[in-house]
C-alpha cells in the first residue's frame, strides 16, 4: 500500500471517528423521546450488527494487540489507549463464528459500559442509524449459540434485520458474572415489593440476587412497554380495590435502553400518573454519564445507579425503601 493510500486510509478512519463522537453528543437530546441510535458493524458473516452508539467511544482501524498470559476466553490482548490499558475482545470469535485462522477485524470499536472500557473488534463498521425504540423487538427463542448475546432486533427500510448486541451477556460470558457479596437484609416489618424492568437476562438476574438478599419480594418485566402495561394492569387492580397501588408496590427500578419504550418514557409515564404518586423511581443503567443522570433526573428519577455494583445498588434502595415504612 503507497504512502499516499495509507493517508487516505488514516484520514477515513479520523473523519469516522470526529462524525461519530458529533454523533454521541446529539445523542443525548434523544433520550426521553423513545429513540436512540444504533452503530451498524458486520463481522464478516453478511449479518448486521448494532451497537447503541452512546456506549461507543472511538473507532479505529484494528491497532496491534499485545498477547498477555493468562487472558480470558475472546481476548486476545491488551492495547494502550492514551496511558490506559485495556482489554481488546474480537467479537466474532466471542459469538463463535470464526473458524481457526479468520482474521479477527479490520476495525476496532472503544466502548464504555458499566464502567469498563473494552476495545471490540469487528469486520468493518458501517454507519450510524436513528430508530424508534417501539421499532425495536425484544428477540424471541435466544436460548443459544449467537443468538444468546442478542438482546433486540430492528429492521431497516430495506429489511435488513440488524441484531443488537447484549453487552452485559457478552461481559459476564468473558469476565465472569458480577459476584454478589453479603447484602443486610431490609428487615423491615411489612412486606416489601418492588416492580423491576430490564432487557438483559444477566442484568435481570443479577439484580434478582441483590434484592432475594435485601429480603425483598419483586415481579419484573423484560421490556419498557410490558412493564408499562403490566403497571397499568396493576395500578387498575388497585384502584378496584379501593387501595393506593403504594400499598402494593414500594418501588419501580427500571433501565434506561429497552426494546419497545426506553427507561425514560417509561419513567416519564410513571411521574405523570397520579396512580403511581409516592411510588419511588430509580434508573439503574451501564450509560454512567453525566448527560444519562441529568436526563433521568429531566424525567423524574428518585435516583440513578451506575451497572453493575451489587452494593452500590443495595444501599440506594434500602432507604428509598424504608422511608415509607
Amino acid at each position: 500500500m503507497s504512502k499516499v493510500q495509507t493517508k487516505t486510509k488514516t484520514d477515513a478512519y479520523s473523519a469516522a471517528e470526529k462524525n461519530l463522537l458529533d454523533a454521541v453528543d446529539a445523542r443525548t437530546t434523544l433520550a426521553g423521546s423513545n429513540r436512540m441510535e444504533i452503530l451498524l458493524f458486520s463481522l464478516g458473516t453478511g449479518e448486521t450488527f448494532g451497537i447503541n452508539v452512546f456506549k461507543v467511544r472511538e473507532v479505529s482501524k484494528a491497532p496491534f494487540v499485545t498477547k498477555a498470559p493468562n487472558m480470558p476466553k475472546g481476548v486476545e490482548g491488551l492495547i494502550s489507549l492514551r496511558g490506559n490499558v485495556i482489554p481488546v475482545l474480537a467479537l466474532a470469535k466471542v459469538l463463535e463464528l470464526t473458524q481457526p485462522g479468520d482474521p479477527l477485524g479490520g476495525s476496532m470499536m472503544v466502548t464504555e459500559y458499566s464502567k469498563r472500557t473494552l476495545g471490540f473488534l469487528v469486520d468493518e463498521v458501517d454507519r450510524i442509524i436513528r430508530v424508534d425504540w417501539d421499532k425495536v423487538r425484544t428477540p424471541e427463542n435466544v436460548s443459544s449459540g449467537v443468538n444468546s448475546f442478542i438482546t433486540a432486533i430492528t429492521e431497516l427500510p430495506d429489511g435488513t434485520l440488524v441484531s443488537i448486541l447484549d453487552v452485559e451477556t457478552i461481559l459476564a460470558n468473558t469476565f465472569g458474572e458480577a459476584i454478589i457479596g453479603n447484602i443486610e437484609p431490609l428487615n423491615a416489618e411489612h412486606d416489601v415489593n418492588i416492580f423491576f424492568v430490564d432487557d438483559s437476562a444477566v442484568a435481570r438476574k443479577k439484580i434478582a440476587e441483590v434484592l432475594d438478599k435485601l429480603d425483598v419480594k419483586h415481579k419484573h418485566a423484560q421490556n419498557g412497554l410490558e412493564a408499562w402495561t403490566r403497571l397499568e394492569g396493576m395500578a387498575k387492580h388497585a384502584h378496584a380495590c379501593g387501595r393506593p397501588l403504594i400499598d402494593e408496590v414500594d418501588l419501580i427500578l427500571v433501565d434506561a435502553e429497552m426494546p419497545e419504550m426506553d427507561g425514560y418514557v417509561l419513567t416519564r409515564n410513571i411521574k405523570s400518573d397520579a396512580r403511581f404518586e409516592g411510588i419511588p423511581v430509580v434508573m439503574h443503567s451501564s450509560l454512567s454519564s453525566e448527560a444519562n443522570r441529568a436526563m433521568g433526573k429531566r424525567v423524574g428519577v428518585d435516583a440513578y445507579v451506575a451497572k453493575f455494583d451489587a452494593d452500590n445498588l443495595a444501599d440506594t434502595l434500602r432507604p428509598l425503601l424504608m422511608r415509607h415504612r
